[in-house]
């Protein structure tokens, strides 16, 4: 099969390889869209923090965004996987573990990260082997499209429930990308007042066609009681302003991350009474995300400016996007391409 190999920093190639065998409790799924994120890019550049501590190495294969079509199923799979299309969690646990067995699998000691860390290859290939513990069905409604996004929407709907926010509320999103702008889609369809904050970019002009209460800079940001603030951001400073932004006894959640450490004052969040917490992974809210993309309540679709083939997806970590591509912060590769 055709896979794609990161081999050092700025560093790829396109290769063949083995096809990959349903080894036991595996499946091997045939992959039809793969998206391009942020943590992709910093492997690429060789900045990923991963690299430097010997959690991951080169050679690698990207790609934790991913849907496709189970193929073939190993021993003790239930064999009515074959021909369903899935996506699937990229946190693998133990399964042996307190963390894992009280369902903390995304923290568990001996994780390993599908595309990312402990050495599992990710889906930028034409197949993909991965345990059918982690996979999660995706119903009719859900197309490729959005089964790829299923994963960063589960990133969002978890920062989004962090938050603790009723209908009526008001949020301010920081960072209007895939993560932030997945998040304030499905605040706005729970009836939360949303408003998102970010650079005078391209980026925020597209968020002004979501239909949200406010986009913003912060040079006009209005002086508003904020319920929640999420900063979905890669701004080293974004997370002590979260803190200075919202109401006295309510919440912040950190699910952005910044290439540089962020300093938060912690006088600030005790003396105002909040509650701060840290958002890793998709896991918890994976389930969630597909019934919302099934019924209709968010169409992540239009957040993905271009797709294309296994060949570009250097180039797309490079940054190239094709001079076609819609205003949308996410480029797909479909690997069948």
């Amino acid at each position: 099969m055709r896979a794609f190999a990161l081999t050092g920093p700025r560093q790829f190639e396109v290769r063949d390889e083995p096809d990959p065998v349903a080894g036991p409790g595996q499946v091997v799924v045939h992959i039809e869209r793969v998206g391009v994120c942020g943590t992709d890019v910093e492997f690429f550049t060789g900045e990923m923090s991963y690299l430097h501590t010997g959690r991951a190495a080169y050679p690698m294969r990207l790609g934790h965004e991913w849907s496709g079509t189970v193929t073939s199923v190993g021993d003790g799979v239930d064999p009515a996987w074959l021909g369903r299309r899935t996506t699937g969690d990229t946190m693998l646990g133990c399964g042996r573990c307190d963390r894992c067995l009280s369902g903390r699998h995304h923290v568990c000691a001996e994780l390993v990260e599908v595309g990312i860390s402990g050495g599992f290859a990710g889906a930028l290939a034409e197949r993909l082997a991965v345990p059918a513990s982690a996979l999660h069905a995706l119903p009719d409604a859900v197309d490729a499209v959005s089964g790829a996004l299923v994963e960063p929407g589960g990133n969002a709907l978890r920062a989004l429930d962090a938050a603790s926010l009723a209908a009526g509320d008001r949020l301010l999103v920081m960072g209007p990308g895939t993560i932030g702008l997945l998040t304030a889609q499905f605040a706005h369809a729970a009836g939360i007042e949303v408003h998102v904050l970010g650079l005078p970019l391209p980026a925020l002009e597209f968020a002004k066609g979501f239909g949200f209460a406010g986009v913003w800079t912060d040079a006009d940001l209005p002086l508003l009681p904020w319920d929640a603030v999420i900063d979905a951001s890669n701004a080293a400073a974004l997370p002590s302003r979260a803190v200075e932004l919202v109401e006295p006894g309510r919440r912040v959640v950190f699910i952005g991350l910044a290439g540089a450490p962020s300093l938060v004052d912690s006088r600030s969040i005790a003396l105002k009474d909040v509650t701060a917490v840290g958002i890793l992974g998709a896991s918890a809210g994976l389930d969630g995300t597909i019934d919302r993309f099934a019924s209709g309540a968010v169409d992540p679709r239009t957040l993905v400016a271009a797709t294309v083939g296994l060949e570009r997806a250097g180039d797309v970590l490079g940054g190239w996007r094709p001079t076609d591509a819609g205003a949308g912060p996410k480029i797909h590769i479909d690997p069948r391409l």
